[in-house]
């Protein structure tokens, strides 16, 4: 029987606001009472988690003074070295308060924009001071309803102006913080600008400092619109830029439901976490999910435990598949290379050309060969139902 405890090893964070949420919806009123910062760390450590990440507010009220700030602050830190809980990543809040109604970096307001960036220098400064080193921006309100009120080309402007701001701020205090810049195509506005892997990908090509900035991607934010997550996930580990992964669940096509990890799409998530293992990423699982609205703090706890003991099942699942005889055979055989065409791996010369040229492919050949891929999903299939 394979162990599911989870070890500091696997990196398994939480954030403050998801074991922590209180269980409000638009529709409903809270059905949790509020726990303290100190009690969610404590319940961390109890179900065995590496660490917790945070917004500043969840932490430090929007309108805390000074010296509120500092000794919440110093309550926190000890919380944690009590019970060997870390905070690697932090991130800001620019989307709850009114303030921040038509968006952050890239509202009309210049007030807004220029409050957007205190907020945030604040925030880092709190992120180093608790030992962060990667820097989450969410843009929750960073969108349009009407584009008659903003013109996306100002928008990409704005935005890239308080990239490069914030990342010279970062450099001359020394935070050595990684940005990763977490996209969403839909919700809470209805129009998210650079809603996508892709999109941030294009973006961060244009910063003044590109190797500093990189992604967060999120199962849910995907799969929301549709998209497969893993090839996004592939995409930025390709371009060297996952800094950071938010797990959750989520069906396809609906409002951003951030459940248990591994609780709705099995067999995605398990070849999101095969990725994941088989090219070795190091950085924080982190779990931006929430327990059902019906659940009190023990089957909170239950949550959290579930969202770890998924990952691992989906790692020992990968394991296996890798050391599966029939399923590495398939797999062996799905992409045969006689090594024909490895001078095309060397790239565009005038002698590949020739050679491309004149070679004469057997069409019909190519096109009648068989690809077993049906037998190799049920077998993926069989594996994870516990039957091979």
């Amino acid at each position: 029987m394979a162990d599911y405890t989870p070890k500091p090893e696997h990196k398994f964070t939480f954030g403050l606001w998801t074991v922590g949420n209180i269980g409000r919806d638009p529709f409903g009123e809270p059905t949790r009472p509020v726990i303290s910062p100190v009690e969610i760390v404590e319940m961390l450590a109890e179900v065995g988690a590496w660490g917790v990440n945070l917004h500043d507010n969840d932490l430090v009220p929007i309108d805390a003074t000074a010296s509120e700030r500092d000794a919440i602050v110093a309550e926190f830190k000890q919380a944690c070295a009590d019970n060997g809980i870390v905070v690697p990543m932090a991130t800001t809040n620019l989307f709850t308060d009114p303030a921040f109604k038509d968006g952050a970096f890239t509202s009309n307001d210049p007030a807004v924009r220029a409050y957007a960036l205190q907020k945030t220098m604040a925030s880092m400064d709190l992120g180093a001071e608790l030992g962060a080193k990667v820097y989450v921006f969410w843009g929750g309100r960073e969108g349009a309803e009407s584009d008659s009120a903003k013109n996306p080309g100002d928008v990409i402007k704005r935005m890239r102006d308080a990239m490069n701001f914030l990342c010279e701020y970062s450099k001359a205090n020394d935070y050595g913080y990684q940005f990763a810049l977490e996209p969403k195509p839909n919700e809470p506005r209805s129009d998210i600008y650079f809603p996508t892997v892709g999109s941030m990908l294009g973006f961060i090509a244009t910063l003044d400092d590109p190797d500093m900035v990189g992604l967060n991607p999120e199962v849910a934010h995907e799969h929301m619109a549709g998209l497969n997550f893993l090839h996004a996930v592939a995409q930025a580990w390709d371009a060297g830029k996952l800094f950071h992964i938010d797990l959750n669940d989520q069906m396809f096509g609906r409002y951003d439901q951030d459940f248990r990890f591994g609780s709705m799409m099995i067999k995605q998530n398990f070849h999101l976490v095969r990725f994941l293992e088989d090219v070795g990423y190091d950085g924080s699982r982190h779990f931006d999910a929430h327990a059902y609205r019906t659940s009190n703090y023990d089957d909170v706890k239950e949550f959290a435990k579930g969202c770890m003991r998924s990952y691992l099942i989906f790692k020992d699942k990968a394991e296996q598949f890798n050391a599966d005889s029939e399923i590495q055979a398939l797999i062996t055989e799905i992409n045969a290379d006689t090594g024909d065409y490895d001078y095309l791996t060397d790239g565009y010369s005038a002698d590949a050309v020739e050679k491309l040229k004149s070679t004469e492919f057997d069409r019909v050949g190519i096109g009648a060969r068989n690809l077993p891929y049906e037998r190799l999903d049920q077998l993926t299939f069989d594996l994870l139902m516990g039957v091979r």
